[in-house]
């Protein structure tokens, strides 16, 4: 996505977080004090604010996109607002992280998008502790396309089908 399409995007996403609050997507996912959470495709940062509220300043939030403007947004939204459980991560799959790190992948609004998917999903898998939730939310999917594509990878399972969300557990 070039610059100004993500700052077109970004502005749409103001609006659209003002009228539906992120925060009431982040409750369905499990988020609790402590917990390392990477929000996989973040965008311009909309669910950063209510991540590290959730996770507390004991806990940890990553922030990866493939879109460098993406990445300063989130760092000026950590800097703002003095978030300093926030680390950004500009990648275009991998994430650099610890094997079995990470308690929660947010896969918001991305997962159709992504040239592969399987790819992102092994990642996620191997980044993803035991008993680790993959949460996704993607308006542009029908669920029941969420739901085959996720569990047709074998890598996890169906935990939850929330009003706004699917948690998805790992399986090993």
């Amino acid at each position: 996505m070039g610059n100004l399409a993500f700052r077109f995007m970004a502005l749409g996403y103001k609006f659209r977080d003002f009228r539906f609050p992120r925060m009431d997507i982040l409750k369905e996912a499990g988020i609790k004090p402590g917990f390392n959470v990477l929000d996989y495709g973040c965008g311009p940062g909309g669910y950063i604010t209510g991540a590290t509220q959730l996770a507390t300043e004991t806990g940890k939030v990553y922030a990866l996109d493939i879109q460098p403007l993406a990445i300063r947004h989130v760092q000026n939204i950590a800097r703002k607002k003095n978030l300093t459980n926030v680390e950004t991560i500009l990648s275009n799959g991998a994430t650099g992280l610890p094997d079995e790190s990470t308690d929660i992948v947010l896969l918001y609004d991305v997962f159709h998008g992504l040239s592969r998917p399987d790819e992102v999903l092994k990642e996620l898998h191997r980044v993803l502790k035991p008993t680790g939730i993959l949460s996704i939310n993607d308006h542009h999917m029908k669920p029941e396309d969420i739901i085959s594509q996720i569990t047709g990878s074998g890598l996890f399972g169906l935990l939850q089908r929330g009003e706004k969300v699917y948690n998805f557990s790992k399986v090993t």
